[in-house]
């Protein structure tokens, strides 16, 4: 049973003459007559009496008109928002670094959802490889993350040209007095510590302690009390107490 065929069997019952159905459709009359022959067929049920006057439901077509009315209206429906010209809307899923999430996107996602209000908005976070494996499962729309991305399988577009700096307590002022320090960072896979393990190494400096955490607020805590390094968008080193400038890396949105 196709949903052309129920459109087909609605106009007959409706106009209640093959004529009229298919004056109504647009069809030659042969093929009206050779869909309701074949929908009653597969269903191995006459869906009309046929007379002198035209053709008037069976008790079957009567069942049958209800669920057609129904399903041609959800399939009528769903035409109409896939491509309404009022605007996006229906579920956007977004995943995000943390550092990201935190300070760029409450801003950008405010804004778009005052624009599109019927957009359904969800944000996920993770480290930039985490991001970009969403992506690239379909499991998220577009991500923003940091780093390299596989170019013949993502489309990226830079989002925000963002300066990282490298933290510590506020006791800490020459950026010297820091080698050897812990590391406070995500699991492997985040741009951000990639970038602040190569940095240490380009310093010579021996190879620091590495401390994971979860969270952003985790690393941000950590740091204040003095616990290690880290680096961090300029807008979280003001939480944690200073540091000196590590090194600079673009974020892109890849869709």
């Amino acid at each position: 049973m196709e949903s052309g065929d129920l459109r087909v069997f609605r106009a007959v019952a409706l106009e209640g003459t093959v004529t009229a159905a298919a004056a109504k459709l647009g069809y030659v009359q042969s093929n009206v007559t050779a869909r309701i022959r074949q929908l009653e067929t597969d269903l191995g049920k006459p869906l009309f009496h046929r007379h002198n006057r035209g053709m008037t439901l069976t008790g079957d077509g009567k069942l049958l008109l209800d669920y057609a009315g129904r399903i041609v209206g959800l399939l009528d429906e769903a035409a109409k928002a896939v491509s309404s010209l009022e605007g996006p809307l229906g579920p956007l899923a977004i995943a995000s670094t943390q550092s990201c999430a935190a300070v760029r996107l409450p801003t950008l996602l405010a804004g778009y959802h005052r624009l599109y209000p019927d957009v359904e908005l969800s944000l996920s976070t993770g480290h930039s490889s985490a991001v970009l494996e969403k992506v690239l499962r379909y499991e998220a729309d577009g991500g923003f993350l940091a780093g390299p991305w596989p170019e013949d399988e993502i489309v990226a577009v830079p989002a925000f040209d963002e300066e990282i700096v490298l933290v510590s307590a506020a006791e800490h002022i020459e950026t010297d007095t820091l080698a050897g320090a812990p590391m406070l960072v995500f699991t492997d896979g985040c741009y951000y510590r990639s970038v602040l393990e190569s940095w240490t190494r380009d310093r010579a400096w021996s190879q620091p302690r590495i401390m994971e955490f979860g969270t952003l607020e985790a690393i941000v805590g950590g740091v204040s009390a003095g616990l290690g390094i880290s680096l961090l968008p300029p807008q979280r080193r003001r939480q944690s107490g200073g540091g000196g400038r590590a090194a600079r890396a673009s974020s892109a949105g890849a869709v």
